[in-house]
């Protein structure tokens, strides 16, 4: 899974070969041999624990997998935030019994986003966590008044704003469980929360405030008393926890989280990012030039800038795992969820073979669809199965067309990939017109870059090379690259970046492949919200 860097240990200097650079580039080194940092990404489906060294090998690795949420009704997405904490103990006492605990320097964590998490006085959840992929709405209150809708309407932000106001999980507490929220002391994301069990300091990360709270994403603090962020969200200030840049030390292992996990005591937290950022970071993005393709739960495609830019209006950037910069992100909210879904709908046969032979099931599906010529033989797939505000729209819905009695469920398979992939390079355009730099270097990261069939069409559809990672657990190394920089290992996020990180398997594209996907993305999938947004508005009228 994993090479090693070329080292030359004995004049103590790392050389990067990699073709981003230049060759002959040195980066001094500021650790000794063995020293690491323990890792923890706690992302939707699982928790993983790695011991990762300053070299960005990862030495020892736990994965222990966790069931998204439940639902006790429809759209809901709940869990347990004693749930996730158990996950977190049970990763981190395995790895560090295979692994062992000499070395280890500091210990960062990264988490997915948007999950929210009530405490009451005595630091206990007073309800069940609402998962980012939870759908409940709020209620739309007195604000805004109709004088602030008409300045809002004339800005084109009041949809931007009734969105936000929908869907804030404290603004539905509020509402709808008025007991629960009057009790409650601190509302932290799910990474502030294991923070907290982790050190016992209400303290978390500015690049993990993903979501609908009173962030100022642009000064990437909370908003100032003023702003209007606190009339969309209203809640005390005191409810939050003190933010601390990427790299800063949020606490240190309490000797009750060590008793819990076998974290060694009073090592440092340090600061890192959410799972997409730390993504991005782990794949070696630091410039727009270079985007991070992110075949997640959630598909995206980010690019790293030092300037404030709204790809979508109205749309912020997000905190970048980088101190001060941006993370650029166009989303397919339930990109390879669908992969999921088309596993427990269709891929029976498949998962039962994979368990028999102790293999992941997408590897068998590759096969399902490797005869599968570029195109899926007309199928084509419009992938906004849970849409958006701005981009492509709330009244968007998921489309298949082209369907004959010639189609198979590989053919269905395939145009799942394709159309994820689809939407992603209309992202990258997008991102491009923004930022005004074209998009040079493709890394893809994610569940779905293990997926080799999946690579080459990134390759083909992009007409451009596509790059995986050294390593497929980029979160955790982008977060451990936080933790490095953090603790003076390396002097900046430029050494960090170029000594840790680094390219494994490249997909060229295929030149008649790309010829076919560039006609069927220019002549139909760019057409075909806009002609079927009309039919998706008749039926949002209907049902």
């Amino acid at each position: 899974m994993i090479f090693l860097l070329d080292m030359a240990a004995n004049l103590g200097i790392v050389y990067e070969y990699h073709k981003h650079f230049k060759t002959g580039q040195q980066v001094k080194k500021n650790y000794k041999a063995g020293e690491t940092i323990l890792s923890i990404d706690m992302g939707t489906q699982s928790v993983k624990a790695a011991l990762i060294d300053c070299d960005g090998d990862f030495l020892s690795y736990v994965k222990v997998d966790m069931t998204p949420y439940y639902s006790v009704k429809p759209g809901w997405a709940e869990q347990d935030p004693e749930y996730y904490w158990s996950s977190l103990k049970a990763a981190c006492r395995k790895l560090l019994i295979s692994g062992g605990k000499k070395g280890i320097k500091g210990v960062t964590i990264t988490t997915q986003r948007s999950t929210m998490i009530n405490l009451g006085r005595d630091g206990k959840p007073l309800r069940p966590a609402i998962v980012w992929l939870d759908q409940r709405e709020a209620a739309i209150e007195k604000w805004p008044p109709f004088y602030m809708k008409a300045i809002l309407g004339g800005l084109k932000l009041l949809e931007s704003v009734k969105y936000t106001i929908r869907n804030s999980d404290a603004n539905w507490i509020r509402q709808n469980e008025p007991e629960i929220w009057g009790k409650t002391c601190k509302f932290l994301q799910l990474s502030g929360y294991l923070t907290y069990r982790l050190t016992g300091e209400f303290h978390d990360s500015s690049a993990c405030q993903v979501g609908f709270l009173p962030f100022d994403y642009k000064k990437q603090a909370w908003a100032a008393s003023s702003h209007i962020y606190w009339n969309i969200t209203p809640m005390d200030r005191g409810l939050l926890p003190d933010l601390f840049q990427p790299g800063e030390i949020l606490g240190t292992i309490s000797t009750e989280a060590a008793r819990e996990t076998g974290i060694p005591a009073g090592l440092p937290l340090i600061a890192s990012a959410t799972d997409k950022a730390c993504e991005v970071l782990g794949s070696g993005c630091l410039t727009p030039e270079t985007a991070c393709l992110s075949y997640g739960t959630t598909a995206t495609i980010e690019t790293t800038n030092s300037r404030y830019v709204e790809v979508t209006p109205f749309i912020p950037p997000f905190p970048s795992a980088v101190p001060g910069y941006y993370n650029s992100e166009v989303m397919v909210y339930r990109g390879y969820w669908m992969v999921s879904w088309f596993k427990k709908e269709f891929g029976h046969l498949e998962t039962l073979s994979a368990t028999k032979n102790d293999l992941v099931p997408e590897v068998l599906f590759d096969e399902l669809i490797r005869d599968i010529e570029p195109g899926s033989m007309g199928l084509v797939l419009q992938p906004y199965w849970s849409p958006g505000v701005k981009i492509p729209g709330p009244e968007a819905k998921g489309a298949i067309i082209g369907f004959r009695d010639i189609h198979t469920r590989g053919h269905l398979y395939r145009a799942i990939l394709e159309g994820i992939a689809y939407a992603l390079k209309e992202g990258a355009l997008r991102t491009e017109r923004k930022n005004r730099i074209k998009i040079e270097r493709l890394m893809v990261s994610g569940g779905g870059s293990q997926s080799r069939e999946a690579m080459q069409l990134t390759a083909d559809i992009f007409n451009m090379p596509a790059e995986r990672p050294k390593t497929f657990e980029t979160s955790a190394l982008g977060a451990a690259i936080d933790a490095a920089v953090g603790l003076k290992f390396h002097s900046s996020f430029t050494s960090a970046v170029k000594a840790m990180t680094g390219t494994g398997d490249i997909f060229m594209p295929i030149k008649k492949n790309s010829e076919i996907y560039s006609e069927i993305f220019e002549k139909v999938y760019l057409k075909m919200y806009k002609r079927m947004k009309p039919l998706y508005n008749e039926i949002r009228e209907i049902i």
